[in-house]
């Protein structure tokens, strides 16, 4: 087929779908679809995908949360079942961790095995004398094991051979400045994003000393747009604090550390275009053994309302079309 052929039909399929969505949209006020919604849905669904390039750029924005995070996998897991393309994806923590298994290109399926089966054991040198003893220590623990943990998953991959691009958040200690990584080894990055204060070792990178990201950004969607997103999902694994059971000064740093997170995340949240907020109940941060009912959470949060999604996402992209000069 010529060239300025198969253009000519590309530009025909973008203005069908505009005009058919527009019509839906001015017929159907605050609802874009009427009875036959799940057909209308999808037909305008295929043709958004086969847009390709020319669609708006999605990006998915991954909080922290310790064990709560294991949430994301059935978020993505929902969103990829789904057909919700994923072009971004930035994460702090937790999300840092699974954002960028995902990024790296690993199958789904494959990370939501390594949830449910990750403990302590894999990622630190935590034992039970460890841990009575870890707030007198005068060392914390080491970063060592999650970094080998990483490596030998995604490799040494840096993050400009990654399939997705990705992002993550770290916090500078001594100045209290958010550090983004886009650039270098990313299983490095995602180990420092990841550094919980209090527990690990600070990393030291560059003349800096590093923890987790969640401490000054955890729910970074500011990046996301500046990494060219036109429409940000924004997820953040939601607890009821007063549900989890505080039996030690450990879990005291973590409740405090949740509190501060809960209250950075309320400008970005407004910020994103859509928010999935899984219910996690009384699920602690150190929690790794509740791993399934995290996934699980987030995998039927996500399926609730993914129609939801895909609607605002139609309409984000109308928007941007009648924008256009």
């Amino acid at each position: 087929m010529p060239q300025d052929e198969a253009l000519n039909r590309k530009n025909i399929k973008v203005l069908l779908l505009a005009a058919c969505c527009l019509l839906f949209l001015f017929c159907s006020p605050g609802k874009i679809y009427s009875n036959n919604d799940n057909l209308i849905r999808e037909l305008l669904w295929k043709d958004f995908l086969f847009l390709n390039k020319t669609r708006p750029k999605i990006a998915v924005v991954l909080g922290g949360g310790g064990a709560r995070g294991f949430s994301h996998i059935g978020v993505l897991k929902a969103l990829q079942e789904n057909n919700i393309p994923i072009d971004i994806i930035v994460g702090t923590s937790a999300g840092a961790l699974i954002g960028g298994l995902y990024a790296s290109g690993m199958d789904i399926t494959k990370i939501e095995e390594l949830g449910k089966d990750v403990g302590w054991n894999e990622i630190s040198d935590l034992s039970m004398f460890r841990m009575l003893t870890l707030i007198t220590a005068e060392s914390l623990l080491s970063n060592n094991k999650l970094e080998k943990y990483l490596a030998k998953h995604i490799g040494k991959k840096r993050f400009d051979e990654l399939e997705i691009p990705f992002a993550c958040i770290a916090c500078d200690i001594k100045t209290g400045e958010r550090i983004i990584f886009k650039d270098g080894e990313a299983g490095f990055a995602m180990m420092v994003s990841a550094t919980i204060p209090g527990v690990f070792k600070p990393v030291e990178y560059r003349h800096r000393l590093l923890i987790d990201g969640g401490i000054v950004d955890n729910l970074p969607v500011d990046i996301a747009r500046i990494l060219g997103a036109d429409y940000i999902i924004a997820v953040y694994p939601k607890a009821d604090f007063s549900l989890i059971d505080i039996k030690s000064i450990l879990m005291t740093l973590y409740q405090v550390i949740n509190i501060q997170g809960s209250f950075l995340i309320a400008e970005q949240l407004n910020n994103a275009d859509f928010a999935i907020i899984p219910d996690v109940k009384d699920v602690g941060s150190i929690d790794l053994n509740r791993s399934k009912e995290c996934i699980e959470s987030g995998l039927v949060s996500t399926r609730s309302i993914i129609n939801n999604i895909k609607d605002k996402i139609l309409e984000k992209y109308i928007n941007l079309i009648i924008k256009k000069p």
